[in-house]
This record gives structure tokens, C-alpha cells and sequence, in this order.
């Protein structure tokens, strides 16, 4: 027990504020457990990677399309948040809205936080009515890593798409370090931020992080505001036993826009900057994640890790979210006020053993676990969300009134849900000869959901269980290259599981089976490396509309999608360096139905064909530095019979650095370059498009001591 005190006096000692509108959060110990990172600022290749096993592979001894970022490639190309990054990977595009919690993606066809998954340190929180907000900042982060594919076999249900897996700095031993920014640009934007880590004693080290910005925003009362901090404090009890108790904090109020209407479906570039929300509109997210890591090296052969974890999040939207154009009436209409607030907390914990052993004379490593995970979801809304005025209020939709939100529903308690998911697991990987390696896994879920419903006062439960798999084969064709052929598959909630409505409960979830081949080399005496894959996957028991009973849901439907994906790294000679990837997928609706309508051959929404990224920088002296990128995402559709498009856009950044003192650096980044006017996402059908930032700047001062 003494451990659990150590930890619980260090909690106390890095616990944070608490969300503006509710009471202060209970921090149980809770974990996760990485080392402290070596050399974090180059990633290649032969780089363990977190999200594509648990066995510490690399990329080539992976079978499967894995990439990563380091936080400081992140933070030189000034990217803002962990969504910029993550979509200048392979494939991996933006799908946020403000109901979604402004962090959602698509991959390999497949959208959304059922699909692709968000880990933080190797930990979900699970997604409460399609939700996540939590991780965004990227100044505390260490790395990114992405896994492509089908992935419920390391990480249970939701994962088919992508997983993607941010890694917060960690703390080091040696002598303090201290790294400040502040920063400035459009809009009135501003940054304070502090980076600080290093040896306590000789037994204790330490990880600081805090990051404060906020902004004016480019639309009309857009101001935005947010805070994060995150740390960590690592105890090496031993040579062969260490814990890290580490706290995260997370308070956005994010710039509060659901887009800009379509005027008789058209886009008009005079709109860009009008907010139609009303005056007291309501964004805010909240987030806490306290882990406890444990890791003992038990002897030469054999590691057993554990991580406890409690995860909490508040959110809160209260605005006039639907701003359409009447037809008939030629007038834009507001309409759809939405009172929602979700009470989110999770508590679960992980233990695994990892063994180096023979296999019938086979070099071998095996990693066997389990997981728990108890989570609590309560919903506050004003469905049946009637509003005053029945079809919404006609509004200027060049001086918009902004009004008070009204709506004839009262805001109450809706439902509440205690969710209990066990999971088993195991995943090898045998050496059959010195060139081939298998890699397998197996893994059982159970879940089990008890929904108390507060407006009628009854009571439902559900229990599901999925199992998972994958198999691989990688052929070492050099020591820095290699090809590899794999099958797996996934499970996806009908909806998200901790807030199925009872209508949902009685659907399996949908299950997804993938098959993959891919390359993988470096060359250039290791200064390039490039990559290649091909898949094809097929989703089944996806909820298709009842066209015989209005309202009524069959769990009938299909989508498959099939793809090709590449990627490029190169030192180039004279200190320029290249990374590019693009990515194509053909992915459509195999079997679906929609009011009646057969969907078959159309493509879901939000799933552009082609994406691509380029990112080209150049050292120029030992201080000096300049990067420039573009990212191009094709058209999407933003409904299911495919009539409303989101145009294709190309964007271009820039990014120059200057380190005018030994300890000082001074940065300019350059957003949308050439101004460009583009939509990132829609809402509403597609009758909104959420736009990109316009052109824009941002100074920064990096101080290190």
C-alpha cells in the first residue's frame, strides 16, 4: 500500500482547477506508463511505435501502416493543435464540428469517434453520444502515432478506420531544463506557455507543461479561449521497478461556430465571417485524465506493467446550432436550439505481462492482459428540443439579431449509464526464420450496459461481446527492408456504447474484417525511406432504416472501401529535407438503405477520394530555418445520396525560425498562405460548411534557461 500513498501525496501535489460549472473533481490514482524518451526528435523506420503493437515494434518488423510524428516536427511546422498533425499523416482527414466535440476524422473511409479512435498514452475514454474533446493541445506533446486499419484486437470496439495515439512529454533525468514561449498574431491570438522537466533526486524526476491561448477568432464574436497543463512525476523505486503518477487538464472554450448557411446551395464568400449563434451561446469542454504506471522488470525474460486510471469530462452546448435557408420564404431561417451537458467519468485499469521465450525452438515474445474499465454517463438536455418559433426564426443574413436562446422544452436530466467493459488479450510475435516473423493477436471483449431513462422512469441493460483477431506475416528482404501481408478485423458500436438508446440495444455491433500488403524500405544510407500499402475492407451489420416500419431500425447494411497509400522521407543534400504521402480510397455503400432509397454504390459522407500532404524544409544556417507545406483534400459528399458536395481545397503554410541568442528563438508561422476559402467539414446535412481560417500569423518567443 505504500505505493498507492506515495502516489496519492504527489496527486495533491499537481492537482489542478476544476470545470467553471461544477464541483471539484475526485482524482483517484490512475495510470499509464511509457520511459522517458531517447532522442524523441528523430523518428524513422526502425522507431518502436506505440499504436500498431504492444510488443515495442518498429514500423518494418509491423505488419500493418503505422506512422509517426515527434512533437518537435509538430511544433516547427506550426501546427496548432493535435488535429493539424494528425491530418498531415497518410489518409487522415478532419471531420470536426462543435457536436462532436471539434475532434473527429476520417480514414480509410470509415468516420467519426465510432471509427477512428483516440488514445491518450495508450488510453481511451470512450465516446459519450459521439463525442470526444480531449486530447487537442499539442505543446505538451512528446509523439504521434498512427496505426491504419482495422485495430479492435489491441484496443477493443471502435476502431476500423485509425487509431491514433498521443504521447505527452515524459519526465528525464539530469539537470532541470525550463523552456518558455509566448506568442502573438491575428485576431488578437496569444499564447503563454512553459515546458519544464528534469531530476528532483536521484530517484525522482519531474514533467511541467503548461499552455494558455486565446483569440478574438475570424468571425464575428469568435472569441476562444483555452488552458492545458499536464504533469508528471516519475519515481524509480528501484533498478528493476519505477511508477510515474501524471495528471492532465484540459479547459476549452473553443470558438463557438456551426458554420456558414448555403444560400439557394450556393456559397457566398461574403458570409465567412457572420456568426449566427446567439448572444449567449454556450461552448465548453472539460476534461481530466489522472493515471498511475507501474512497470517492474521481474527478471531478464519477463516485464509486467499496469496502468489505473481515472478520466473525467464535462461538456456543455447550449445555442441556436441550425441556420438554413428557406426556399419559399427566401429569407435564412435559425432554428434547432440545443441545451445539451454531459457528465462523463471513467475509471479502469490495464495489467500486462510481456515474456521473451522460445517457441518450439523459436525465438518468441508474448504479451498477455487484461482491462477494466467502469464508466458513468449522464445527459442533461431540452429534447424533444421544440422550439418557439415552430421552423425556426427568420434572421438578416447579413445583420444578424442574435437573440437569447428560447426554446419551448425545459432543460432536465434525460438518462444516466453504467457501462462495465472486461477485456482478455494476448498478441506474439515468432521468429520462424531470419527473415520471416509472424505476428498474431486474440482478444475478448465483454460490456455490459445498464441505462436508467429519467423522463419515463424506466430501466434497460444490454450485454455484448466481440472477439477479435489479426495475423500478419512480415519477410525481412534487407535489414532496412521489408514486405508484409496481413488479415484483421474490428467490431464498432451501432452507436456510441456508453449512450445507446433503447432502440439501439438490441443490434450486435458491426464487425469489419481487413486484408493488407504493404512495403517498406530505407535507403540512402538512411536518409530516405518511403512506404506503400494496399487494403481492402468490408463492414457488415451496419443500421440501415426499416422501409416497412417508419422509425424502425435493420442492422442489414454494408460498406466496404479499398485503397492505396504512400509516404516519403528524405534528407536531401545542402540541409533540405522532404516528406510527402498521398492516398487514395474508393470506398461506397455495398448494401444500405435510406427513407426506402437504396444507397448501394454511393460514397458515405465526409470520405474524400484523394488526400495528400507535402511539407519541404530547409536549414539555412545553424540559426536560421524555413519549412513550407500543402495540404490537399479532394471533394467530399456531405449527405448519403451524394447531391451536396464540400468542394476539394489545397492549402498552403509556411514557417520560418531564428534563433537570435543562445537561448532565445524567435518564429513566424503563416497560415492559408494564398487566403484561400475552403471548407473543412459540414453540419446539418450539408447545408452548412465549417470554413478554414483565412490567411493568418503567429509570432512566437522561445526562451530556454
Amino acid at each position: 500500500m505504500n505505493k498507492y500513498l506515495f502516489s496519492s501525496l504527489c496527486l495533491l501535489a499537481i492537482n489542478s482547477a476544476h470545470a467553471d460549472d461544477s464541483a471539484p473533481s475526485l482524482m483517484l490514482p490512475a495510470a499509464n506508463i511509457t520511459a522517458p524518451q531517447v532522442d524523441a526528435e528523430h523518428i524513422d523506420l526502425k522507431t518502436a511505435t506505440s499504436a500498431g503493437s504492444r510488443l515495442n515494434l518498429n514500423s518494418l518488423e509491423t505488419p500493418a501502416s503505422v506512422e509517426s510524428l515527434s512533437g518537435e516536427r509538430i511544433r516547427a511546422r506550426g501546427d496548432r493543435s493535435v488535429q493539424d498533425a494528425v491530418t498531415r499523416t497518410t489518409g487522415i482527414t478532419n471531420t470536426a464540428t462543435p457536436g462532436n466535440g471539434g475532434s473527429s476524422y476520417s480514414a480509410r473511409g470509415f468516420v467519426g469517434q465510432g471509427s477512428v479512435m483516440q488514445l491518450y498514452d495508450g488510453i481511451r475514454m470512450y465516446s459519450g453520444a459521439g463525442t470526444v474533446t480531449f486530447p487537442v493541445d499539442d505543446w505538451s506533446v512528446e509523439r504521434i502515432d498512427v496505426l491504419r486499419g482495422p485495430a479492435s484486437v489491441l484496443y477493443g470496439e471502435g476502431a476500423t478506420g485509425a487509431v491514433i495515439n498521443v504521447i505527452p512529454k515524459k519526465p528525464f533525468s539530469g539537470e532541470i531544463e525550463n523552456h518558455l514561449r509566448v506568442g502573438y498574431g491575428s485576431y488578437d491570438s496569444q499564447q503563454q506557455a512553459l515546458d519544464s522537466g528534469g531530476s528532483l533526486t536521484d530517484t525522482l524526476s519531474y514533467r511541467l507543461n503548461l499552455n494558455h491561448i486565446q483569440s478574438n477568432g475570424w468571425i464575428d464574436h469568435g472569441d476562444s479561449e483555452s488552458t492545458f497543463i499536464s504533469a508528471a512525476l516519475r519515481w524509480q523505486a528501484r533498478d528493476d521497478l519505477a511508477f510515474t503518477l501524471s495528471h492532465d487538464y484540459g479547459d476549452q472554450e473553443p470558438q463557438n461556430d456551426f458554420g456558414v448557411p448555403l444560400i439557394n446551395g450556393r456559397y457566398h464568400k461574403s458570409l465567412r465571417d457572420k456568426n449566427y449563434n446567439v448572444r449567449d451561446a454556450k461552448l465548453h469542454y472539460n476534461d481530466q485524465w489522472t493515471r498511475l504506471n507501474s512497470e517492474w522488470q521481474i527478471n531478464d525474460d519477463l516485464v509486467a506493467s499496469n496502468e489505473l486510471y481515472y478520466l473525467k469530462a464535462q461538456r456543455r452546448w447550449q445555442n441556436a446550432e441550425n441556420h438554413a435557408w428557406d426556399q419559399d420564404r427566401q429569407t435564412l431561417m435559425r432554428s434547432g436550439y440545443y441545451s445539451i451537458k454531459h457528465q462523463q467519468e471513467q475509471v479502469g485499469d490495464r495489467q500486462t505481462f510481456t515474456l521473451d521465450h522460445d517457441l518450439f525452438g523459436l525465438e518468441s515474445k508474448t504479451l498477455v492482459g487484461a482491462d477494466y474499465n467502469r464508466i458513468h454517463f449522464d445527459l442533461h438536455s431540452n429534447a424533444p428540443y421544440k422550439d418557439v418559433v415552430t421552423g425556426g426564426t427568420p434572421i438578416d443574413m447579413n445583420h444578424p439579431d442574435r437573440g437569447e436562446f428560447t426554446s419551448n422544452s425545459p432543460y432536465r436530466d434525460q438518462f444516466k449509464t453504467t457501462t462495465q467493459q472486461v477485456s482478455l488479450f494476448a498478441e506474439n510475435r515468432t521468429q520462424l526464420s531470419e527473415q520471416l516473423s509472424l505476428v498474431t493477436g486474440v482478444r475478448r471483449d465483454i460490456v455490459h450496459l445498464d441505462r436508467d431513462d429519467l423522463i419515463e422512469d424506466t430501466r434497460s441493460d444490454r450485454s455484448l461481446s466481440a472477439n477479435s483477431w489479426k495475423v500478419g506475416l512480415v519477410y525481412e528482404l534487407t535489414p532496412d527492408m521489408s514486405v508484409y501481408a496481413q488479415q484483421a478485423t474490428s467490431v464498432d458500436g451501432v452507436a456510441g456504447l456508453i449512450s445507446l438508446y433503447p432502440s439501439e440495444q438490441g443490434f450486435d455491433m458491426a464487425r469489419a474484417r481487413q486484408t493488407e500488403v504493404g512495403f517498406k524500405q530505407m535507403f540512402w544510407d538512411q536518409r530516405g525511406e518511403w512506404t506503400l500499402a494496399a487494403y481492402h475492407i468490408v463492414k457488415k451489420d451496419l443500421l440501415t432504416p426499416d422501409p416497412n416500419n417508419p422509425g424502425n431500425s435493420l442492422q442489414v447494411g454494408q460498406q466496404s472501401s479499398n485503397g492505396l497509400e504512400a509516404s516519403l522521407d528524405l534528407q536531401l543534400p545542402d540541409r533540405w529535407q522532404l516528406q510527402a504521402n498521398a492516398a487514395f480510397v474508393r470506398a461506397e455503400y455495398d448494401k444500405f438503405d435510406d427513407e426506402g432509397v437504396s444507397r448501394k454504390g454511393n460514397r458515405p459522407t465526409d470520405v474524400p477520394r484523394r488526400t495528400a500532404n507535402l511539407w519541404l524544409s530547409k536549414t539555412i544556417s545553424d540559426d536560421l530555418n524555413a519549412g513550407a507545406g500543402v495540404r490537399y483534400v479532394d471533394s467530399r459528399y456531405a449527405d448519403l445520396a451524394n447531391t451536396v458536395v464540400l468542394p476539394s481545397y489545397t492549402v498552403v503554410d509556411a514557417t520560418v525560425s531564428w534563433k537570435v541568442l543562445p537561448k532565445t528563438t524567435l518564429g513566424l508561422r503563416l497560415n492559408n498562405l494564398f487566403n484561400r476559402q475552403y471548407a473543412v467539414s459540414q453540419y446539418n446535412g450539408g447545408q452548412q460548411w465549417i470554413m478554414g481560417e483565412p490567411r493568418s500569423f503567429f509570432v512566437t518567443a522561445d526562451y530556454t534557461f
